[in-house]
């Protein structure tokens, strides 16, 4: 059951995301980068299976059984995508806003909505 919820938050994230950066406007194409990115970083948290209760972190004193432990992998891989999306995003906000200051208009064309 927790399977089918995260496929379907992953599907919705993407289908989103997907839709929004096809807008003309640049607010919703950096809305939408955050929401394809989030669907992304919960793809990979969950291809290291989901598990619930299990130590992140090997201990010595015992005899080692993999099947006991978290994969710590992805959830390196997703706090390293969070810390660039997040410096991305931050980017893109500025280019955009530079880019409308210089065109006059927050169409991702340049074009305002008399000249299409």
């Amino acid at each position: 059951m927790n399977e089918i919820v995260i496929a379907l938050a992953i599907g919705v994230l993407a289908g989103a995301g997907t839709w929004l950066l096809l807008r003309p406007r640049t607010f919703q194409v950096v809305i939408g980068l955050s929401l394809l990115s989030n669907a992304v970083n919960l793809f990979i948290f969950s291809m290291g299976r989901l598990r619930v209760g299990a130590a992140p972190i090997v201990d010595g004193s015992m005899p080692v059984d993999p099947a006991q432990y978290a994969d710590p992998l992805p959830q390196a891989l997703v706090l390293t995508a969070i810390v660039i999306s997040f410096a991305m995003t931050a980017l893109l906000v500025v280019v955009l806003l530079v880019a409308r200051g210089l065109a006059g208009t927050d169409h991702v064309d340049g074009r305002g909505a008399d000249e299409a």
